[in-house]
C-alpha cells in the first residue's frame, strides 16, 4: 500500500490524484488479512415483561429472535402484526398473534435507556468496603451501562466465554448454534468482537490484565481476534490442565487441558508466587512473600477451645494503627471490654458472627507488632471487625538468617519484605498443572457442596480462577475484577477467596443472563409456560445458581439453610461454613420506554448506578422523595444535588461530611459544575442533565474505539 500511495502522489491532475485516493482509502479498509469472518447481523435482545403495544418490534417468545415483526394493533389480547425484513414492513405478510406469544424486542445498536432494578442482597460484611455485584442482563448491553461508572477503571477481566464446541451449548439470538450451522464460527467471532471492544473501553490502559478461557474449538480464531483487538498489548496462551484423567475422545487424543489467554495491557505485570505452576515445589528467590491471616480457623479456632487467645486489638481511629493490644477475657464474659479513648476493638469475628480466635497470645502479637510482623487491613472506625496478616515463625527465621530482607515499612509500621538474594524469580511457564485446578473436584463437586441437588454444567474450579487472577492483582488490594459471562460465580467467589487471604478489599461485578437450560426449557414449555414468567425465569441460571452460589459462599449456609460441610483447600483452608466477610448487591438490567417515564421513576432509576460509581460502598440507597433538594445518605461516600437553587444550602452540608468521594449535581449548567469542581477539587464532581434521557442513553455504534 505504501508503493501505491507513493504513485498516486505523483499524479499531477488534483482532482484524479483526489478520487484515486478515496478509492483507494476505501480498498485499505476492507483488506482482508489476518481474521477474515462474516460480520452478521446485531444480536437481539428480549425485554420481557415490556407491554405489547402499536408500533413496538415484537418476535416470539420461543422463535428466532430475528424474526422481527411490527406491531399494526393490539385488541382484546391480540396484536396485529407485519413482518418486518430490510427495515421495511410488508403489509402481505400481515397476522394476528396472541400477546403472551410474543415479546417485545431491542436490537443492538438501537437507542435504549437501561435501568438497574435491585433484586436483593446479601450483608455479611463491613458496609464500608466495595460491595460485590451481581447484574442479571445480557451481557452485551450491561457492558454498555458500566462504561458510564467505569470506564479506564477496571483492572482485570476474566471471562469463560462459550467454547462453541457445537454440542448447543449457546445461543444467537435465541436459536441453539449447533456443529450443524455453517456460520457458528463467523457468529461467535462476531458475539465476541462486539464485547471485546467495549471489554477494551473498560479496561484500564494504564496498567490492566483480560483473561479469556478457551478450547481447542476456537482458539486459533479467538488469539487472532485478540490480537486484532489488542494490538499494542502483551499477549501469551497458557495450556492448563483441568482434568488429569482426560475426556476420552473417539479416535483422538484425550483431552485433559484448556487454554488461557492472558492480555497484559500497559505496566500490567506478572506477581510471583514462588511457584512455576508445574507438580514441582514452589522455590524461594522470588521477591513476594505472603502474609498469612491473623485469625484462626476451624474447630481449633473457636474461642471455647483457645480462650487465651480471645482478646481485643485496639486500633488508633485517626492514625488507623494499632494503639495497644488488650488482656484475653475469661471464656464466661461478654465482650465489651472498654477501649482507650479515640480507638476501637478489634475482636476475632468469624464473618459468620462467630467468635474465633488470634493466631498468637497478647504477649507475642504485642512482640510482633513492636517488629513490624503485623499488618492492618482495611479498618472502619467503630466496627469490631477487622482484618490482620502477619509473618509466620518460618519467614520470621528467614528475616533473621537473611533469608528476607528489609526494604522499608508501611504506613501501619509493618514491614516491607522480599526475599533475598539474587536468584531469579521464579516465573510460571506456560504449561500449567497443578491438583487444586481439576474441575472435576473443585468445580462440580465443590459446587454441588453449595448447592445440592443442583445441576451446572463444567463449572471452573474455584482454585483454577484464584490462582490466575493472583498472578495480577496480588499486589492491588482494592482491584476491581469484571465477569461479563459469570456462569456459576466462580470469579466472584474466588476474589472473596483472595480478600480473606490478605484481607483485600477487591470488588467482583459479575454479569449473566438468565438463560433456561435447554433440557429444562422442553420441560417448562410442556407446562405452557415461557420465557418471562415468574415460574419460568425462577429455573434461569442467575436466579437459579450465581445469586445462589454467591449468597452460600458469605453466608457458608445452602439455599436451605444448612451449613455447608467441608473446609477450603489450598493456600487458606478453613471451614466452608465460616462464609466470607463480604457484601453483594443483586440487580437486573431493565429498559425504560421514554413515553412513560414520570418525573418520580426518573432518579430511582439511575441511582444504583450512581452508588456503584462512588465504589459500591455503604448501604445501597433508596431514592429520596420526589421533592427533596439533594440527597446525602448516611453511610455512602456520595451525594446529590437535584435542585440548583438550593446549591449554597447544600455546600454546607457536604463540607460535614468528611467521607465524601463523589458530588453528583442535576444542572444544565456548565458554570455550576466548574464552580463545585473548583470548590472542591480532591472529589468527583459529575454532571447529570435534567433530562434523564440525556444521562444514561445507550446507542453506541459498533465501530471500534479509537
Amino acid at each position: 500500500m505504501a508503493r501505491i500511495e507513493e504513485k498516486i502522489a505523483e499524479i499531477a491532475d488534483p482532482a484524479l490524484r483526489q478520487i484515486i485516493g478515496e478509492e483507494v482509502a476505501k480498498l485499505k479498509k476492507h483488506t482482508r488479512f489476518g481474521l477474515v469472518f462474516e460480520e452478521h447481523q446485531p444480536e437481539v435482545v428480549p425485554i420481557y415483561g415490556k407491554r405489547i403495544k402499536r408500533g413496538e418490534r415484537v418476535a416470539k417468545k420461543t422463535g428466532n429472535l430475528s424474526e422481527i415483526w411490527r406491531v399494526v394493533s393490539v385488541k382484546d389480547g391480540m396484536a396485529v402484526c407485519e413482518q418486518e425484513k430490510g427495515g421495511k414492513t410488508l403489509a402481505e405478510t400481515r397476522e394476528l398473534f396472541p400477546t403472551q406469544q410474543l415479546v417485545v424486542i431491542r436490537s443492538m445498536g438501537e437507542t435504549i435507556y437501561p435501568s438497574l432494578t435491585p433484586v436483593d442482597s446479601v450483608t455479611n460484611g463491613d458496609p464500608a468496603a466495595p460491595h460485590h455485584v451481581l447484574i442479571e442482563a445480557d451481557n452485551y448491553h450491561a457492558l454498555q451501562l458500566l462504561l458510564f461508572p467505569y470506564e479506564g477503571k477496571v483492572d482485570c477481566i476474566y471471562i469463560d466465554p462459550p467454547y462453541n464446541t457445537g454440542a448447543r451449548d449457546w445461543k444467537y439470538n435465541n436459536d441453539y448454534v449447533d456443529g450443524n450451522d455453517a456460520w457458528r464460527h463467523s457468529k461467535w467471532l462476531s458475539m465476541m468482537k462486539r464485547r471485546l471492544l467495549l471489554a477494551k473501553r473498560l479496561l484500564n490502559q494504564a496498567d490492566s490484565v483480560l483473561i479469556v478461557t478457551i478450547d481447542e474449538k476456537e482458539f486459533l480464531r479467538l488469539g487472532l481476534l485478540l490480537e486484532q483487538t489488542f494490538p499494542d498489548a502483551r499477549i501469551q496462551m497458557i495450556s492448563s490442565i483441568i482434568n488429569p484423567k482426560g475426556s476420552s475422545r473417539r479416535q483422538e487424543f484425550s483431552r485433559s487441558d484448556e487454554y488461557i489467554f492472558f492480555v497484559m495491557i500497559g505496566a500490567a505485570q506478572i506477581v510471583p508466587t514462588g511457584s512455576d505452576m508445574t507438580l514441582r515445589e514452589p522455590t524461594r528467590g522470588n521477591g513476594s512473600v505472603r502474609w498469612a491471616g491473623l485469625m484462626r480457623a476451624g474447630a481449633n479456632g473457636r474461642r471455647r477451645a483457645r480462650p487465651n487467645l480471645f482478646y481485643p486489638i485496639f486500633v488508633d481511629n485517626e492514625t488507623k494503627r494499632v494503639h495497644s493490644v488488650g488482656e484475653p477475657l475469661p471464656i464466661e464474659a461478654e465482650r465489651g471490654s472498654k477501649s482507650p479513648e479515640g480507638t476501637t476493638a478489634i475482636w476475632p469475628i468469624s464473618s459468620n458472627g462467630s467468635e474465633a480466635t488470634w493466631g498468637r497470645d497478647a504477649a507475642g502479637l504485642r512482640y510482633a507488632l513492636s517488629q513490624g510482623y503485623v499488618k492492618i487491613g482495611r479498618f472502619t472506625p467503630g466496627s469490631e471487625r477487622c482484618g490482620f496478616t502477619h509473618l509466620q515463625s518460618g519467614q520470621i527465621k528467614e528475616l533473621e538468617s537473611g533469608g528476607l530482607s528489609v526494604v522499608g515499612r508501611d504506613a501501619d509500621g509493618s514491614l516491607k519484605v522480599e526475599y533475598s538474594g539474587s536468584a531469579r524469580k521464579t516465573m510460571p511457564t506456560t504449561a500449567w498443572h497443578q491438583v487444586s485446578h481439576s474441575s472435576s473436584e473443585y468445580g462440580s463437586t465443590l459446587l454441588r457442596s453449595f448447592l445440592p441437588d443442583r445441576a451446572f454444567p463444567f463449572p471452573k474450579s474455584l482454585y483454577a480462577v484464584e490462582d490466575a487472577l493472583r498472578f495480577f492483582v496480588a499486589n492491588k488490594p482494592g482491584a476491581l475484577i469484571l465477569d461479563f459471562f459469570a456462569g456459576s460465580g466462580t470469579t466472584a467467589h474466588a476474589v472473596m477467596r483472595l480478600n480473606n487471604q490478605d484481607a483485600g478489599y477487591r470488588q467482583c461485578i459479575s454479569v449473566t443472563n438468565n438463560e433456561v437450560a435447554a433440557d429444562e426449557q422442553k420441560s417448562l414449555g410442556t407446562r405452557g409456560l415461557s420465557p418471562g414468567d415468574t415460574e419460568w425465569e425462577k429455573w434461569g441460571i442467575c436466579n437459579y445458581i450465581t445469586k445462589p452460589r454467591l449468597t452460600a459462599a458469605i453466608t457458608g449456609k445452602t439455599p436451605a439453610g444448612e451449613p455447608i460441610n467441608g473446609d477450603y483447600k489450598f493456600t487458606d483452608e478453613f471451614p466452608i461454613e465460616e462464609g466470607f466477610s463480604a457484601n453483594l448487591e443483586y440487580f437486573r438490567l431493565d429498559f425504560l420506554d421514554p413515553q412513560e417515564i414520570q418525573m418520580g421513576r426518573q432518579f430511582s432509576a439511575i441511582l444504583p448506578i450512581l452508588w456503584m460509581m462512588a465504589g459500591s460502598r455503604g448501604p445501597r440507597p433508596d431514592a429520596p422523595d420526589a421533592h427533596a433538594p439533594w440527597l446525602l445518605p448516611d453511610g455512602c461516600p456520595f451525594v446529590v444535588l437535584m435542585q440548583e437553587t438550593r446549591f449554597k444550602e447544600f455546600v454546607r452540608h457536604v463540607e460535614s461530611r468528611s467521607d465524601l468521594t463523589h458530588v453528583f449535581i442535576v444542572t444544565n449548567s456548565q458554570d455550576t459544575v466548574y464552580k463545585l469542581r473548583h470548590e472542591w477539587p480532591e472529589l468527583h464532581v459529575v454532571q447529570l442533565y435534567k433530562d434523564y434521557l440525556e444521562n444514561f442513553r445507550i446507542n453506541l455504534s459498533e465501530k471500534p474505539a479509537q
